[in-house]
């Protein structure tokens, strides 16, 4: 019985360690695709900084690239033409890979634990919305909206 057990975690081992491998398909080919015009900066504070310049809030994307929901969102809700005619008219949209160059430290600083999670920031980098797991159209949509309306209205405009 325990040599069985033994084979038997072994195969599940094997199988695992395969599937591993098998996860390391890079997201740049679905993202050179998208609509959405994602900003590519090493510095979160250069983000900011565009958005107070353009008076916009920032959107950040959360991915890995063997995760499989982040995929669909590249495949199927960045490449819709709506959606990113408004991502990119209100916001400043950032694709962070939460595995490499800054993206651990981001993730420690924005405390993001799950992929994909999606933040959407004021220009001074305060989380107004965060969503945990993939969004669709219509929720997208929704959070979109939703961190607008959590937006300061500037003093002088008061």
């Amino acid at each position: 019985m325990s040599k069985s057990i033994f084979y038997f975690l072994s195969a599940c081992l094997l199988v695992l360690s395969a599937c591993n491998g098998s996860r390391m398909v890079s997201s740049t080919s679905t993202m050179s695709k998208s609509a959405v015009n994602f900003v590519e900066s090493n510095s979160l504070s250069a983000i900011l900084d565009q958005a107070e310049e353009e008076g916009k809030l920032v959107f950040v994307d959360f991915y890995a690239d063997w995760c499989g929901p982040c995929k669909l969102m590249d495949k199927d809700v960045f490449t819709d033409q709506r959606i990113a005619d408004e991502l990119n008219e209100n916001f400043i949209s950032y694709k962070v890979n939460g595995e490499k160059g800054n993206g651990p430290n981001l993730m420690g600083l924005l405390e993001v634990y799950a992929y994909p999670t999606l933040l959407f920031l004021d220009d001074q980098g305060r989380v107004l919305v965060r969503k945990e797991g993939a969004a669709y159209h219509t929720e997208l949509r929704r959070l979109m909206q939703e961190a607008l309306d959590r937006r300061e209205i500037p003093v002088s405009s008061r």
